[in-house]
C-alpha cells in the first residue's frame, strides 16, 4: 500500500540513503536537516511502510519552491514521482499558493517531461547551476502558476 505522509527530521538517515542513491552530488545531511521547520513542507512516499521517496519544499509567501525530490532507484519508473508532485500541487493549492518553482538539471529529461506534463513551464536557464562530474551543468528553471488575478 502506498501512503504519502509528513516527513520528520528523525527520518533523515533514510532520506540520506535515497538522496545519495539518486544524485551524483547529493545534499548533505546538514542541508536536509535545515529544510525542516515552519516554512518547509516535506512529504515522504511509503510503500508497505518503507520510505521510497520524498520531496522537500520551501514556502515563501504565495510561492512554493521544490527544493528536492527523490525516488529510490529500485522504485523509479512506477509513477511515484508523479504521485509526489501531484501531492505537492494539492498541498500548495490547499495553502492558497500562487505558484510552484523548481530547478532541474537540463540533462534530466524524464523529470522535465513529467513537470511539463503536469503543467510546469520553462522560465529560464541558470548557467552552471549544478555541480557535475565534468564541471558544471545548467539548471532549467520551471514554474507552475496555480492562481492568477486575471
Amino acid at each position: 500500500m502506498n501512503q504519502i505522509q509528513i516527513l520528520k527530521d528523525s527520518e533523515v538517515n533514510a532520506m540520506m540513503l535515497i538522496e545519495q542513491s539518486c544524485h551524483t552530488h547529493p545534499m548533505t545531511q546538514k542541508n536536509i536537516l535545515s529544510c525542516f521547520g515552519e516554512r518547509y513542507l516535506n512529504r515522504g512516499l511509503y510503500v508497505d511502510g518503507v520510505l521510497v521517496g520524498f520531496y522537500m519544499t520551501e514556502m515563501a509567501g504565495p510561492d512554493f519552491t521544490l527544493m528536492d525530490i527523490c525516488i529510490s532507484p529500485e522504485h523509479q519508473g512506477k509513477g511515484y514521482a508523479k504521485l509526489l508532485v501531484d501531492n505537492l500541487i494539492d498541498e500548495a493549492q490547499k495553502r492558497n499558493a500562487e505558484s510552484i518553482f523548481l530547478e532541474v538539471r537540463v540533462s534530466n529529461l524524464s523529470a522535465i517531461g513529467l513537470y511539463e506534463k503536469l503543467g510546469f513551464n520553462e522560465m529560464g536557464i541558470r548557467k552552471d547551476y549544478y555541480p557535475a562530474d565534468n564541471g558544471r551543468e545548467d539548471g532549467k528553471l520551471m514554474g507552475l502558476v496555480l492562481f492568477s488575478f486575471s
